[in-house]
């Protein structure tokens, strides 16, 4: 098949002209002479914006049509690619990117707020679905508390943002945003109860991640207080999470595990197989901490990789590699465990707090298969867990450390951890600092 030439406005005006069978002296105007629509209908010339409109009220079309040979305004073509991109990445999971950022150029140009809103919520959400967290954070934070965003119109919003600073190991910035979001809330809809449970669960997420587990646990106390008003199944399911979360980080793994339980209970009965597969993960690190069999382990974690076939964030599967790796360690095979650490710590790049986390499984699985390096990999650790993971997970790693000096006969290094890792369990919201005193 030829190719079919492109219709430039040089081209558009004089198909127009000729169709209404006027001459270019017919069209010429004071400030628009006949030379000059000569030279744009041979495109050596592009025409002005006071042109436009006047050649397009000769030809009786709008000056959009004149110039891009849609009816539409560029305001409403704008709309419509929008909408198609938001409904791309919202059916496939997925959006053009390049087209995006385009979107976002000739927002920024044309002064159409709206649209550039808009096209940084897609550009974050492109980033999310990416793992890229920065950029995710650079998109959304710009947009928090503008007019089409607030917490009650756009919770996916302020969601994936919390998200990305959790991942990024920024909780702190997680807990600003989501106290933020409460506050906002109470002020313009006092009576939004399911909206208040949301965020305060959102909010002890973040405290979690934080270390601060006595106000996380009393934010929870209050919500389950009044839980019996709360009808909305999501909304029980991110309590049921919550609860999970915070006895998991005070160590109490049966009660985490009976939570995360009733969560999958909730879940099943829904289509959405990500958060499903979610609740079987956090039962399966529940089960790993109480010392559970590892069948049920393993269960979860099958289960979870079922489900999310075809659909696994690079976070998701970054966890369940560190569990497989725990699980299989926990069984005796630590050549397959450091396998399996490897692969979750190459997933893991660019999160700090599951990064720490899955250089300690591969410490530990290098300490047990007798492995070198296994020093350098319990440094990498515990630097990353004392800067970005909680309280506990910064002792579990000093703990995990001091016995495998132990094991190695340097008895003196081993209780100088020890002592590090006894302070750090004691201090109320942990020893951040990251690093071996």
């Amino acid at each position: 098949m030829p190719d079919i030439p492109v219709e430039t406005i040089g081209r558009r005006l004089r198909r127009l002209r000729l169709e209404q069978g006027l001459s270019q002296r017919d069209l010429s105007a004071p400030g628009i002479t006949y030379a000059y629509i000569s030279r744009i209908e041979a495109g050596s010339r592009q025409p002005s914006v006071k042109a436009l409109r006047m050649l397009a009220r000769k030809l009786g079309v709008t000056p959009e049509y004149l110039e891009t040979g849609s009816e539409l305004p560029a305001i409403q073509i704008r709309e419509l690619r929008l909408a198609e991109q938001e409904l791309r990445l919202r059916l496939d999971g997925e959006a053009d990117l390049a087209e995006a950022q385009a979107i976002l150029a000739e927002a920024e140009a044309e002064l159409d707020v709206a649209a550039l809103i808009r096209a940084r919520v897609l550009l974050g959400f492109i980033a999310s679905a990416r793992d890229d967290q920065l950029g995710t954070i650079e998109q959304l934070s710009r947009v928090i508390d503008s007019e089409l965003v607030s917490p009650s119109s756009r919770p996916d919003v302020y969601a994936t943002l919390g998200h990305a600073y959790a991942l990024a190991g920024l909780p702190d910035q997680a807990v600003a945003l989501f106290e933020h979001a409460l506050a906002e809330l109470s002020r313009l809809e006092p009576g939004n109860r399911a909206g208040e449970v949301r965020y305060a669960t959102y909010l002890s997420y973040a405290l979690t991640d934080l270390g601060d587990i006595e106000r996380a646990g009393s934010l929870l106390a209050e919500l389950w207080a009044g839980s019996e008003q709360v009808e909305d199944r999501y909304t029980r399911i991110r309590l049921y999470w919550s609860l999970g979360r915070v006895a998991l980080e005070d160590a109490k793994p049966l009660a985490a595990l009976d939570n995360f339980r009733r969560a999958v209970a909730l879940l099943e009965a829904t289509e959405d197989a990500v958060h499903l597969a979610r609740a079987h993960v956090a039962c399966a690190d529940a089960a790993l901490s109480a010392a559970e069999g590892l069948v049920g382990v393993q269960t979860h974690l099958e289960e979870a990789e079922r489900l999310l076939r075809g659909q696994a964030a690079r976070a998701d599967m970054a966890v369940i590699r560190r569990l497989q790796a725990i699980a299989a360690l926990r069984g005796g095979d630590a050549r397959q465990a450091a396998s399996i650490a490897e692969q979750a710590l190459a997933l893991s790049t660019g999160m700090p707090g599951e990064h720490g986390r899955a250089w300690l499984a591969v410490a530990e699985a290098r300490a047990g298969s007798g492995a070198a390096a296994a020093d350098e990999a319990f440094d990498a650790a515990i630097a990353l867990l004392g800067q970005h993971g909680s309280g506990r997970e910064h002792a579990e790693a000093l703990r995990a450390y001091g016995r495998h000096l132990r094991d190695g006969g340097r008895e003196r290094e081993a209780l100088e951890v020890f002592e590090q890792a006894a302070q750090v369990a004691s201090s109320p919201r942990g020893d951040r600092s990251g690093a071996l005193r």
